[in-house]
C-alpha cells in the first residue's frame, strides 16, 4: 500500500531498498546519534533479515519515504508494537539521507503514518526519544503529539545512561 502526501510518498519497506544507501544509514554515528543503531556494523544480512521478519508482522508497519520529485529514499518510518486490544502503536522514525534534512520531509511522513493510524482504528499513538533529540521532540509538538513523561536514564549511549521523554497523541 502507498502512502502519497504533496512532497513524500511511503511506500511498505522492501528488498528494493537494500540496493540503496539504507544500510549505510545504520552505520552512520551522526545519522544514529539518538537512536540504539551505530552500536555495531549493520550488514546486508542484517537488513534482509529485518525486511523479510516484517511479512505477516500484524504489529508492525514499515514504510520506505521517498522524496516525489526525484524518487529518492531518504528515510523509514513506522508503527510498530501495534496493540489490536488497546487500539495503540509506537512510531519510529529514521531519515538516513541528511542533505534532505530540514525540508519538511520528516513531519509530512509522520502526518502520513498518522492518517494510516487512523484507518487502522488506532486511539493512541506514542515514542520515546532521547533528551538530546530536539529535532524529534520539536516534530512530534508540531503534530500535535504532547511530552507525557520521563524515563530516566533509561539508554545507555555513548557510554552514558540517557534520559528519554516519552511523547503521545491520542486520535
Amino acid at each position: 500500500m502507498k502512502l502519497e502526501g504533496k512532497e513524500v510518498f511511503l511506500t511498505p519497506l522492501s528488498i528494493n531498498e537494500l540496493s540503496g544507501n539504507y544500510i549505510s544509514w545504520l552505520n552512520d554515528q551522526e545519522v544514529c546519534r539518538y537512536n540504539s543503531h551505530g552500536e555495531r556494523e549493520y550488514t546486508y544480512a542484517d537488513a534482509k533479515n529485518f525486511i523479510s521478519s516484517l511479512h505477516g508482522d500484524e504489529r508492525k508497519e514499515v514504510y520506505a519515504v521517498y522524496v516525489e520529485a526525484d524518487r529518492v529514499h531518504i528515510g523509514n518510518v513506522s508503527l510498530q508494537s501495534i496493540d489490536k486490544k488497546n487500539h495503540s502503536a509506537e512510531v519510529a522514525m529514521l531519515f538516513g539521507e541528511i542533505h534532505y534534512w530540514n525540508k519538511g520531509y520528516a513531519t509530512e511522513s509522520m502526518k502520513l503514518l498518522i492518517e494510516r493510524a487512523k484507518f487502522l482504528q488506532l486511539h493512541r499513538l506514542y515514542f520515546g526519544t532521547h533528551e538530546g533529540n530536539i529535532a524529534m521532540q520539536r516534530l512530534g509538538e508540531k503534530v500535535g503529539f504532547t511530552r507525557e513523561g520521563l524515563l530516566r536514564g533509561a539508554q545507555f549511549k555513548d557510554g552514558r545512561y540517557v534520559d528519554v521523554f516519552i511523547y503521545g497523541l491520542i486520535i
